[in-house]
């Protein structure tokens, strides 16, 4: 069996290395030492940043069309049960990951790890107030950047602002794009094997995200939810309230994160071909 590693947001390279913790070197490493092969490769936005700066870029050309290509790929290599390849998607990974299946028939099943079910814009309003209670960023800052969600969640599809608008650091177009999408239920439709892991201490993804897949799949018996309670959105082990700073120091991907993911795609029935 295989899993092909869909990375979080901004210009990851295939380790999606995030301050001192390299996430999917950890899972590579330790994933393929349990029998599960492992694709990862540099996402797009990092090795052709320039040629994209200026295009109407959405999630499809940041993200899923890569993965599409990923999943056809792991398919062909010799030692891959192409019946028994999966996806796991961390964080932004993590919620595009039912839409990637739902564009490949052949995929198997999907692991969630911090997979946000809200849309991103209201993650981003309580990121900044848990960064303002931390200390880590200025009420100035927090009130420039509700302001951008403000703006954006006003915008429509078809208004003048749409084609021209930055909002929190990416085009208006690129946040559209994901109006009307539901990760849980998206991932209920598809009625394959779904594996969501969620850390406790994870303030950028949270508990209301989990309560949303909880609520879409809480009794599909295909599915399975884990919370680990103190690991952070890296899925590293730590105490008390977790900040930026906890993710510049170096760290791992805990090992029971490793097992579950190992011990559920090992587990993964071959899906025939549609």
């Amino acid at each position: 069996p295989a899993l092909v590693l869909v990375h979080g947001s901004g210009p990851q390279d295939r380790d999606e290395t995030v301050g001192g913790t390299k996430v999917f070197r950890d899972l590579a490493g330790g994933l393929a030492a349990r029998g599960v092969a492992v694709l990862r490769y540099e996402k797009r936005t990092r090795v052709h940043g320039a040629k994209m700066k200026g295009l109407d870029v959405t999630p499809k050309e940041e993200v899923v069309d890569d993965a599409l290509a990923a999943l056809a790929l792991l398919r062909g290599e010799p030692g891959v049960d192409p019946r028994r390849v999966a996806l796991l998607g961390h964080s932004l990974g993590g919620m595009l990951a039912p839409k990637i299946a739902g564009l490949d028939p052949r995929t198997a099943g999907i692991v969630v790890m911090a997979g946000n079910t809200r849309p991103p814009e209201e993650l981003v309003a309580d990121q900044v107030d848990h960064l303002v209670a931390v200390g880590a960023a200025t009420a100035e800052t927090a009130a420039a950047t509700k302001a951008d969600v403000a703006r954006l969640r006003a915008l429509s599809p078809g208004a003048p602002e749409a084609k021209t608008a930055t909002l929190l650091g990416a085009p208006a177009s690129y946040w559209l794009a994901f109006r009307g999408y539901d990760p849980a239920a998206t991932a209920k439709g598809l009625a394959i094997p779904v594996l969501v892991l969620q850390g406790g201490r994870d303030y950028q993804v949270t508990s209301k995200d989990l309560d949303g897949w909880k609520a879409a799949l809480g009794t599909d018996p295909r599915a399975t939810i884990r919370l680990f309670p103190a690991l952070n959105h890296l899925f590293v082990a730590g105490e008390g309230t977790s900040t930026p700073a906890e993710y510049e120091r170096p760290g791992h991907v805990a090992p029971e994160v490793v097992e579950a993911i190992a011990a559920w795609t090992l587990a993964l029935p071959p899906r025939a071909r549609p």
